[in-house]
This record gives C-alpha cells, sequence and structure tokens, in this order.
C-alpha cells in the first residue's frame, strides 16, 4: 500500500514538472515570436515591434498625444525609454527598450495593476502610427 502511494506521488511530481516546462518553453516560444505576440505579465502587456527604436518612440509620443494625455513625462536614453502620462483618467506607463537593428520592445501598463484590454487598444494605436511614419 505505502509503495503504490509512493509511486502515485512520484508519478505526479515527475507530471507536475513536465508541465511546468512545457509552460516555459512555450513563454520563450511567445516572447521570441516577433510582432504580433504579445506577453501579459503581471499586469504588463509586451510586444515586439519591427522598427528602429526611434520610429516605434515617436509612434508611442504620436498616440499618447491622440489620446490627449496629461501629465506626460517622458525619459529616454540611449536604448531604453519610458512615458508616464494620464489618459482617460488612468495612469499609464509606456516602456520603450532596444532590442537590435529594426527590433523594439514595448510594455504598456493601465491603472496600478494593470488592464489587459486597455493595454491591447494601446498597442493597437503604437501599431497604426508606427505604420504611418
Amino acid at each position: 500500500m505505502k509503495n503504490n502511494l509512493y509511486r502515485l506521488i512520484v508519478c505526479l511530481f515527475v507530471l507536475f514538472l513536465s508541465g511546468c516546462a512545457t509552460a516555459l518553453v512555450v513563454g520563450g516560444a511567445a516572447v521570441g515570436a516577433g510582432t504580433g505576440t504579445y506577453l501579459y505579465v503581471n499586469g504588463e502587456l509586451r510586444t515586439d515591434y519591427s522598427g528602429s527604436f526611434d520610429k516605434v518612440w515617436a509612434a508611442c509620443e504620436r498616440t499618447v498625444a491622440e489620446l490627449r494625455g496629461t501629465e506626460v513625462q517622458p525619459s529616454r536614453e540611449i536604448a531604453r525609454g519610458s512615458i508616464k502620462a494620464i489618459i482617460n483618467d488612468e495612469k499609464v506607463k509606456i516602456e520603450v527598450t532596444y532590442r537590435a537593428k529594426n527590433h523594439t520592445t514595448v510594455a504598456i501598463r493601465v491603472g496600478w495593476l494593470g488592464n489587459k484590454m486597455s493595454s491591447q487598444l494601446l498597442h493597437d494605436k503604437i501599431a497604426a502610427n508606427l505604420a504611418k511614419l
């Protein structure tokens, strides 16, 4: 009886570990897949854009301006920047990070805990503005 219980516990443990490994592989594939793939973690929606850091930054600034963001606080360095603003009475933080030539990552958090739908709408606006540039 104890042997069967021990075997069951070991099997469940092995299955649990293999399930976690699979999730990590899928998560890794989602991160590396490129534009059109979104990763939502801890209230932040992140995706990659095919465009230079400068063009993606300009698209983000244009998006905030079009949505009439107030209390806009841009902070830009060589390969990284963030824009904090209030849009529709919600705090918004947009982080732009250079990854490689014509490969830039944008992460958006709306509100204190994050709002996936609002973040997705902002990403859609950024993509549309990037296409115009």
